[in-house]
């Protein structure tokens, strides 16, 4: 026997339930605590029972349960539902579930009575039968479409008479990270009332859990009749979350009184769990499991990008009402959200085309916002929709503005269309459309589209935005359409990288997804799979390039590769027994490409490539068990007396699961891996600032160095190089404060905290360097962590971190400073994680720099010795060894006499032995002034002489 399933777009409505929450607490309590098939076939029923029975002319679900398993963003689901039908004859039952349009259904099975069917993906055929065809999905209805697209699977069967049927749908979805936070919903419509109502989700985050949060179930007025109370942001009743850093627990298990008082008609609506993950600026997350790998990419705390922005508005006659309201709505709230360095244009469009600035782009000024919003309130519906020529004239003004105006190469620009119909004025044929915008645009800029409403063509806007590196989205006609307008620029409103190119090591991987992006947003996420093909290799390396305002980014780290039989990962639904070579991240990789060879045939006109591509889509389908466009489900029986479908499903457990999952993030390598190539060895002068701090000056010259303490107090702040008048470059490093080692000769012990450089020209910026991140302003803050290798360039400036080993800062290439990070893995009580200041190139430094380590920059220190005659004598430089063991030697600065006495001090991390003549009593005599001269006031003092105190 072989059953058909389909998917179908629809709901279907459900019949009326008890109106008294009396009854359904009878209800509960008598009939629906134990819904045993043979207890309620011998169970005498209540009369009132019995009255209800005989209204009800369908089957009881007794059960709906759904579990799932989130795995770094994979989302296992799990749906179970068990219908009882009591009556006295067979009866046909419907089990319907809406599910994430993203999402790919990956088993069924259901089991009536004795009799247990499964679930079969088979390739859809080209030529379908008549019969075939009428069973295949339905065309899209308009009422069902909304932003987070969902389609219904539907199973229809007929239950014999006190008998039981029962059904298990798998399916898998990738979440999209949007606005900052993950979403995963689960739709609760079981149509009528449930005995055991049950939401499971468990969720593993490696990177670690935050902002997890459960609103209030969604509705709308499309979706039953499921109230929320204005202002209410509790979770819905019943809801009990838990988790720790990594891992999460929520659960929703409301009983039937409580599921009345939610919605009486047994529509709950969507249950939604959000959640972000721990990130910074890095080369992301990379993790790694059994020769697959997915690479997380969503970068924080850097600078938005100017934007370019044409705003494109339908305003014919069928946005009346409603439509044009609230798009004039958002618009006004959109419009109050650019950014001062945007410049925008506004084009409304019905069989007639009007531009609000003929011929240009306009800065973001409180005038040019007023102007703006008057016209779009006076925008009126009229006429009919001309698509074609609306888009061109878009196109047209932004690319006549890239091309007159020295506008910043780094913006990022952008059409935002909005239609609520289909094209009925000028060029009215899809494919001519999509070939004039696309030679318009000419991969310059990016389009996004948006529909509104039950006639927009949704093919059209969908290819219009994946030709042209944009998305789209589609609303409904409802009270939230405004607001879902202005969720949708939230979405796209903030660029913050653009041509982001990730790169892998050509000998390791294959078969790697989509990785280069035209542009990075705030709140989004770039994700890229794929196979590792090098099983020797022990690291695979990641760099990524990207642009931000005025800087270009790399960023680069080696991951850790372990061996396999450390990730294999078991248990997870929809994996089932014989198929443990499957694992998340290689369906991850399976699913993302789907998806892209599913885009890319949407986007061919070659009816030979779109084959091609279709063949290969569906062959990868079958091999992971997807239903696609291209593949089916077809059920058959497995026989007369098999067990019934059993639910498949292991919660995560914190037990062992450094030894199953795999989260590396760069630096955490797995013991035994060597992190070497990270520790770059650099050669630099010795002139420096380190540990205690100890100074050391070196005088190539004189083929000698001068070493100091500075004995300072916690909190005091050093200006280290002070030449803000010439070159514009400061230095200052601030002390933190530690207990002396026992038995030492000081009572305390100071390292540098904070270095912090200034820098004014050509334009002010400046660098805030701690031994775990930098900020770097240059007008725009951008955050970097030390533990991740990067490179950051702009004009005149460039930061190259090696992580957790040392930070080289270049500027206008003739000054580079060096700063080591020394990270304690056990600190004993006397030690705190610092820096050390090295000055690696001063010619760009003038001669009249100064500061405890600029002062001798331009200046050459001579070494005397002190005859038994007291007479001075000049000591020549080949005399140098034969007065290292004489204690009485003396130098001479600037015309003062410093006594000084030899020592040896070790440098970089201790891996060089510098010999040096020390100067006593915090640099007494040596240094210009005292050392209460060289304070300054405050991190950003540029001061430039004693008692004068400047800020950047």
């Amino acid at each position: 026997m072989i059953l058909w399933l389909w998917l179908c777009w629809g709901f279907s409505t459900s019949a009326g339930q008890p109106d008294s929450e009396l009854m359904a607490r009878y209800l509960e309590e008598k009939l629906l605590a134990d819904y045993s098939i043979v207890e309620q076939v011998a169970r005498r029923v209540p009369r009132q029972a019995k009255f209800l029975q005989r209204l009800e002319t369908r089957p009881r679900m007794s059960e709906f349960n759904v579990r799932s398993t989130i795995i770094s963003r994979y989302a296992f689901t799990t749906v179970s539902c068990t219908m009882v039908n009591s009556g006295s004859e067979a009866r046909e039952g419907v089990f319907e579930m809406q599910i994430p349009a993203a999402a790919f259904i990956s088993n069924f099975t259901m089991s009536i009575g004795n009799k247990t069917y499964y679930g079969e993906v088979t390739g859809k055929e080209k030529k379908n039968s008549s019969n075939d065809k009428a069973r295949q999905k339905k065309p899209p209805s308009p009422t069902d479409g909304r932003e987070n697209g969902y389609e219904i699977f539907k199973a229809s069967v007929f239950i014999p008479r006190k008998m039981q049927a029962r059904f298990l749908l798998h399916y898998e979805e990738l979440l999209q990270r949007r606005l900052g936070k993950y979403e995963y919903t689960v739709s609760i419509r079981p149509q009528q009332l449930v005995g055991r109502l049950r939401v499971e989700v468990n969720i593993l985050e490696n990177s670690g859990i935050v902002s997890l949060e459960v609103p209030p179930l969604r509705n709308s007025k499309h979706k039953g009749s499921g109230k929320v109370e204005a202002g209410d942001v509790s979770p819905p009743p019943s809801t009990v979350v838990g988790h720790t850093k990594t891992l999460a627990k929520v659960t929703f298990n409301p009983s039937v009184v409580e599921q009345t008082r939610i919605a009486r008609n047994g529509i709950l609506g969507d249950f939604i769990i959000r959640y972000d993950v721990s990130r910074e600026l890095s080369v992301g997350d990379v993790q790694i499991l059994n020769g697959y790998f997915v690479h997380y990419f969503a970068p924080t705390d850097l600078p938005p990008l100017p934007k370019n922005v044409v705003f494109v508005l339908d305003s014919s006659a069928s946005m009346v009402g409603t439509k044009l309201k609230q798009t004039k709505e958002a618009l006004f709230t959109i419009l109050q959200d650019l950014r001062p360095e945007d410049h925008f244009n506004i084009i409304g469009f019905s069989n007639r085309i009007k531009v609000w600035q003929q011929d240009r782009l306009v800065p973001v000024t409180p005038n040019n916002i007023r102007d703006a919003k008057k016209y779009i309130h006076n925008m009126s519906p009229t006429g009919g929709t001309n698509i074609n020529g609306a888009l061109q004239t878009g196109a047209k003004l932004l690319n006549d503005y890239i091309a007159q105006n020295d506008i910043d190469a780094r913006s990022v620009s952008l059409i935002i269309f909005l239609t609520d119909g289909r094209p009925t004025v000028g060029e009215t044929q899809s494919s001519k459309i999509l070939s004039n915008t696309k030679d318009a645009i000419c991969d310059k800029f990016c389009l996004f589209t948006i529909g509104i409403g039950n006639d927009v063509d949704h093919k059209l806007l969908e290819r219009m935005a994946l030709e042209n590196c944009g998305m789209t989205r589609h609303f409904q006609e409802d009270e939230d359409a405004a607001s879902h307008l202005k969720g949708f620029y939230d979405e796209i409103g903030t660029p913050l990288l653009s041509d982001i190119r990730v790169d892998y090591t050509e000998d390791n991987v294959e078969q790697v997804t989509q990785n280069f992006f035209p542009n990075y947003f705030n709140g989004s996420e770039i994700i890229i799979a794929g196979k590792l093909i090098n099983h020797t290799s022990d690291s695979l390396h990641v760099e990524v390039t990207a642009s931000n305002s005025k800087k270009y980014i790399v960023l680069k780290t080696d991951v850790a590769i372990d061996l396999p039989s450390r990730n294999d990962i078991r248990g997870v639904p929809g994996l089932e027994d014989g198929k443990g070579d499957k694992n998340y991240i290689e369906r991850a990789w399976s699913y993302l490409t789907i998806k892209e060879l599913l885009n890319s045939r949407l986007k061919s006109d070659d009816k030979r490539e779109k084959d091609y591509l279709m063949e290969k889509a569906k062959s990868m389908a079958l091999a992971y068990n997807f239903v696609t466009p291209f593949t089916v489900l077809k059920m058959r029986e497995a026989g007369l007396h098999s067990e019934p479908p059993q639910e498949e499903f292991i919660s995560p457990s914190t037990d062992g699961i450094g030894e199953k999952v795999q989260s590396l993030q760069g630096h955490k390598a797995p013991p035994g891996i060597s992190r070497q190539r990270n520790k770059q060895r650099i050669k630099i002068s010795k002139t420096s600032a380190d540990g205690d701090p100890h100074f050391v000056i070196d005088f190539p010259s004189s083929k000698f160095s001068v070493c100091f303490n500075i004995d300072g107090e916690p909190g005091d702040i050093l200006r280290l190089v002070s030449d803000h008048k010439e070159s514009g470059v400061t230095v200052n490093g601030q002390l933190i404060g530690a207990p002396a080692p026992p038995n030492g000769h000081k009572k305390h012990r100071t390292y540098f905290s904070t270095i912090t450089i200034l820098n004014n020209k050509p334009e002010r910026s400046y660098l805030e360097i701690t031994p775990k991140r930098i900020i770097l302003d240059d007008g725009e803050r951008l955050l970097l962590s030390c533990g991740r290798s990067a490179t950051v360039r702009s004009s005149s400036l460039e930061v190259s971190i090696s992580a957790n080993s040392n930070i080289t800062v270049t500027i206008r290439d003739t000054i580079s400073f060096v700063i080591l990070i020394h990270h304690y893995k056990k600190p004993a009580p006397y030690q705190r994680n610092h820096l050390g200041f090295y000055i690696s190139n001063s010619k760009g430094l003038s001669s009249d720099s100064h500061g405890l380590l600029g002062q001798f920059l331009n200046h050459e220190v001579k070494l005397l010795q002190e005859s038994l005659n007291t007479s001075l004598q000049q000591v020549g430089q080949n005399q140098t060894e034969a007065l290292k063991s004489n204690p009485t030697n003396t130098l001479k600065v600037k015309g003062r006499l410093v006594p000084v006495v030899w020592k040896q001090r070790r440098i970089y991390n201790g891996q060089q032995e510098v010999d040096c003549w020390f100067a006593k009593n915090n640099a007494d005599k040596l240094i210009d002034g005292s050392y209460k001269d060289y304070l300054a006031s405050h991190p950003f003092d540029t001061g430039t002489s004693f008692g004068t105190i400047n800020n950047l």
